[in-house]
């Protein structure tokens, strides 16, 4: 028996109303955004595991399923639950098929996710679990719009202006949304490319920083590929080539010495692993990972002071 296009339409509208948000919630996005064009609205797109997630169920509880956070935004955004539960039978294939594609578009790194996107799906905010109940969250959200208005007040700038002075426009629209690297490839191409051209010389400094962030991303692709086939030499010597090469900024090169500080501590060489933390310190003592290195290198300092395991006592119990 053949399923046509019309039942299969059907079949997704009636799987896209009753979910984890309750009322009110759409797990169709062509419709949705379709649906928010016509509205003028925005999306919120709750990437989420229903029924795992622990955070995804206390935002749920606390925020998404009352009353006050419905009537806060049904003004501003249709809402949009992507959700990736345990349990696969809460979804059709094609959702489920719908629901990795985005995932992978929108480069999801974790859940709870909620991306606001303006009607064509272009991402401009990005956020997740806040505490404080749905007034709360409705301001924290309407805060975020504001993104979206630098964004195109800057864009709109950009219009008039040639040359610098555009690519300077073009860039404050970049810069207002905060997004990362990857959804600025994948949603905002042709406004890097306008860059580049309006730019050629880089005055701006926004082709180098984001050629810094690609390697970045591309190490931290390489570094997972390692630690799936748990190589950890691999991994060494990618950090290694990674510092000698250079081009990343500051914060990424500091983030890779503490990786290289993790790998030494993982392999016992803990005298290492703590001049490594303090070489990641002293490269950039007020980046923003200082802080953690500092709690990291204890933690290193615990590990190196710990008495040995005796042969034999880890597999010991007690019995009674």
């Amino acid at each position: 028996m053949k399923i046509t296009s019309i039942a299969c339409a059907a079949a997704m509208a009636l799987i896209g109303t009753s979910f984890a948000g309750g009322e009110g919630w759409t797990t169709d996005f062509s419709s949705a955004k379709k649906q928010a064009a016509e509205q003028k609205k925005d999306l919120l797109i709750d990437f989420t595991g229903s029924d795992w997630c622990g955070w995804c169920i206390k935002l749920n509880d606390e925020v998404f399923k009352h009353d006050a956070f419905k009537a806060g935004v049904k003004d501003s955004f249709l809402l949009v639950e992507l959700d990736f539960p345990k349990d696969k039978s809460k979804l059709s294939a094609e959702a489920q098929k719908q629901n990795e594609e985005l995932s992978k578009k929108y480069a999801v790194q974790g859940f709870p996710t909620i991306l606001l996107t303006d009607a064509d799906g272009r991402p401009y905010a990005a956020t997740g679990y806040q505490k404080g109940g749905p007034e709360k969250y409705v301001a924290h959200l309407n805060e975020l719009r504001g993104q979206k208005t630098r964004r195109d007040e800057a864009f709109a700038a950009a219009e008039k202006a040639q040359g610098i002075e555009k690519a300077k426009a073009l860039v404050a629209a970049l810069d207002a949304m905060k997004l990362d690297e990857a959804a600025v490839t994948s949603f905002y191409g042709d406004v890097v490319a306008q860059i580049a051209t309006a730019d050629p010389k880089d005055e701006t400094g926004f082709t180098a920083k984001a050629s810094a962030k690609k390697r970045f991303t591309d190490f931290q692709e390489q570094l997972q590929a390692f630690g799936q086939k748990e190589d950890i030499e691999g991994a060494l010597g990618l950090v290694d080539q990674t510092l000698k090469e250079g081009g990343l900024g500051k914060d990424e090169t500091q983030q890779v010495m503490l990786i290289r500080a993790a790998i030494l501590a993982e392999q016992k060489k803990f005298d290492d692993a703590i001049k490594a933390a303090d070489e990641a310190k002293a490269f950039h003592p007020e980046g923003k990972m200082a802080g953690f290195i500092d709690n990291f290198r204890k933690k290193i300092e615990s590990a190196k002071n710990a008495p040995a395991e005796k042969p034999g006592e880890g597999g010991k119990r007690e019995t009674n």
